[in-house]
This record gives structure tokens, C-alpha cells and sequence, in this order.
């Protein structure tokens, strides 16, 4: 069963094949799973290996081609006929001596697509310098253009049903944070609040069920929460520290992110202070999100907001995000910082991260956000301060899973 009617892949298709020709490409290589899930539908956990979908411009449907084990899971979740979906043998995988590109190179060629421009992926995580390399010497007729965000940028609007899914994420994301929340005592380890965390993630709710998210949870404790990107350990909290919890529920690959900071036992002033002055700040910026503001206004108005005591911030702000793999869940198009000229528009949706990260701690608090037709929804409503926990164990609480 399809994720969206096809008519909205459709016009995803068409939107996709505009910017192909504003761009000059005829032949589009896409290998970002996000990208190729967005087109077609496809959404399994084979990108490991090497696929692509194949966009050509004057042909109605993609060609999908990927290792045959996966073939009938193509035919099961795209929207494009059978005989769209093309398999390599498993004598391509993994081998020193055949490589998947020689197959879709040989197609293309079959097909009467080897001597026009193709755009291929260069920046993306799953298309390799050898994937590259191989093509460009089997299809020496084409000519190679940089594609890597084209996609991408078709994708920073979202349909209803889009940000209805996100909105279903938020709510996961609520109640994973909740858990992690009920794991934070001295008589917990790192590892009980991170599986509590999963497990909330993969539940979801009594009317629909999680997604894995394209991030782990991620817990830095103590003088570790001065930098983001940490995980977790098998130690023990302890009290008098802090914790961050960066997280983001999953709906049918649709993510909404949340991040937070708890204390454990009584906060120390700075800390307390820092909290609200980033609290304020996204406050501030928030309150300006509507409709024809360029990103870069939003990092202006969080600079006014928090420079008069005395913080600057060196990372950008947050960035486009909704549907994604590992390992991000951002867009990698647009982002709320300095000298980012891209006016909003309804229905985009950010990650506003503001996170503060010093010598020996640090605070991250967060907010994934929509652009309404006139300012801004909120995907998540959670108490936008620092969380004060006990050290002690609650009656009620449990260092295994919540049931």
C-alpha cells in the first residue's frame, strides 16, 4: 500500500522534471534513498547496497534497478509499473571485480539514454567516488552535471499529507521525550534512558506506530553536554549534572525532532539563566516566521535577541528537514543563518536548533516548526525551559522499558 496517492507522486514527478530542465539534465542518477522514496515509494532498508531510480525527462515513470533480492519490495512499494523495476545478479554486490554501475550503465546504454546530460548525486552519503568513477568510463558519450540537491529543493514545500505525517511524528517525539524524561534519576544508566527512548519511538501511539528515525537519541551528560553529537554510555547518572535529549519521532519516514535539557537535582544559576535566555530567544524568533521573511532575518532577530547578554553563537540556527534516512534528517537545502536568502513559504518546515555549547556544559532546546499562510505552527507543544529532575527514583518510574 502506497504511503500518498499517485497523483502526488506524479506531480512530485513533474515538479522534479521542471528543475531537471531549468538545470539543462535529460537523465536523472538519484541514489539518496530519501529522494528516491520521495518519487517513487520505495522504503526498505537496502541502501546498503547500491540502487538508483532513473528519472528521464520525457518518459512518464522512473526505472528503479537495484540488487534482485530487493526487486519484488520495489514492485510492492512504488507506484510504477512492474516492468520499471530492473534487478542486477548478486554476483555485482560487494565484489572486486563487477560493479552495480556496469549494470546501470549497460541499461542505459540499452535504452537509448547513453549520449545525453546526466545528472548524478555527487554530494550525497550512497554515491560513491567509484560509483562515479565507473560510470562516467562506461557511458563516455554522456555528458555529467552536479544534480546532488536538485531533488532536495522540490522537496522543501510539503503537501497536507506531508506535514500530516510530521505532525503524527511530534507526537511520538512527546512521548519518547517523556520517557527518556522518567529514565533520568541517579539509579538509571545512560543506555535504560536510550532504550526507553527507542521504545517509545518504535511504539507510537494506540492509532499508529513509529518509524526508526534517521538519528539516534542523543544523550550528552554532564561536562559532555558542552558538545552536541554524543550518544550515550552504561553509566550511571549522577546528580547535580545535566543531560541533553535530542530525539525526533518518525511517522512513514517523516521526522519531527525535538531537543531539550534536564538537571538533575538543583541547577546552578548560569545554567538556569542560559535556559532562559534561549528560551526567550526562540520566543523572539518565532514570533517573526510568516510568509515572505528570508531565513537569514530569523538568524538577525536570534543574534538582537541574545547578543545583549552576551552569547554568540558560531553554528547556524537549524535548518529544512521532513523526510530522511540515516544518517540525518535534515534537507540539506536551506538554513536559518546568516546570509541565507531564501524566503519562506507555506508549508516548509525547520529544525530551529539553538543550541549553546561552552567550555564545560551546555543547553540545547529546540523547535520543529511550519510555515502557516500567516506566521507559524508548532509540530510539538513541550514546556519550552529546563527540566529540573529528581535524583531519586519515582514510585512510578522503571529503569527497563515504560509499559
Amino acid at each position: 500500500m502506497l504511503d500518498f496517492d499517485i497523483l502526488e507522486y506524479q506531480q512530485r514527478l513533474e515538479k522534479t522534471k521542471i528543475s531537471m530542465a531549468n538545470q539543462g539534465v535529460e537523465v536523472l542518477l538519484i541514489t539518496d534513498p530519501a529522494n528516491m522514496n520521495y518519487l517513487s515509494g520505495y522504503d526498505a532498508w537496502s541502501f546498503y547496497v547500491h540502487q538508483m531510480l532513473i528519472v528521464i525527462i520525457d518518459e512518464p515513470q522512473p526505472i528503479w534497478i537495484g540488487r534482485y533480492m530487493d526487486a519484488s519490495g520495489a514492485k510492492a512499494k512504488t507506484w510504477m509499473y512492474d516492468e520499471n523495476v530492473m534487478a542486477y545478479p548478486d554476483f555485482y554486490v560487494q565484489s572486486d571485480e563487477y560493479h552495480p554501475m556496469q549494470f546501470i550503465a549497460e541499461i542505459l546504454e540499452q535504452i537509448g539514454q547513453g549520449n545525453r546530460v546526466i545528472g548524478v548525486e555527487k554530494e550525497q552519503y550512497y554515491f560513491t567516488a567509484k560509483s562515479y568513477e565507473v560510470l562516467k568510463e562506461k557511458l563516455p558519450n554522456a555528458s555529467f552535471k552536479d544534480a546532488s540537491l536538485l531533488v532536495n529543493w522540490v522537496r522543501i514545500i510539503k503537501s497536507s499529507q506531508e506535514i500530516e505525517y510530521m505532525r503524527r511524528a511530534a507526537q511520538i517525539a512527546e512521548r519518547a521525550m517523556n520517557a527518556g524524561l522518567k529514565s533520568i534519576h541517579t539509579s538509571a544508566r545512560e543506555c535504560d534512558a536510550a532504550a526507553n527512548i527507542f521504545f517509545e519511538l518504535v511504539r507510537g501511539t494506540e492509532e499508529y506506530g513509529g518509524d526508526y528515525p534517521a538519528i539516534v537519541p542523543m544523550l550528552p551528560t554532564g561536562e559532555n553536554t558542552s558538545t552536541p553529537h554524543l550518544t550515550w554510555s552504561d553509566q550511571y547518572f549522577k546528580e547535580d549534572n545535566s543531560v541533553i535529549i535530542e530525539l525526533a519521532g518518525c511517522y512513514k519516514r517523516y521526522h519531527c525532532p525535538l531537543a531539550r535539557t534536564a538537571h538533575i537535582g538543583q541547577p546552578s544559576e548560569k545554567l538556569d539563566r542560559l535556559a532562559g535566555i534561549v528560551a526567550e530567544g526562540i520566543d523572539n524568533v518565532m514570533s517573526i516566521v510568516k510568509p515572505g521573511v528570508a531565513l537569514e532575518e530569523l538568524e538577525h532577530e536570534w543574534r538582537k535577541s541574545t547578543r545583549k547578554y552576551g552569547i554568540e553563537k558560531e553554528s547556524r540556527l537549524g535548518y529544512s528537514m521532513g523526510l530522511n534516512y540515516p544518517p540525518d534528517w535534515g534537507e540539506h537545502t536551506a538554513s536559518i543563518r546568516r546570509g541565507d536568502q531564501t524566503i519562506l513559504e507555506p508549508n516548509m518546515t525547520f529544525h530551529f536548533i539553538p543550541g549553546i555549547w561552552l567550555d564545560y556544559y551546555g543547553l540545547e532546546m529546540s523547535e520543529s516548526f511550519r510555515v502557516t499562510e500567516s506566521g507559524v505552527e508548532m509540530f510539538t507543544d513541550y514546556p519550552r525551559e529546563l527540566l529540573i529532575q529528581s535524583p531519586y527514583q519515582l514510585p512510578n518510574d522503571s529503569n527497563g522499558i515504560i509499559s
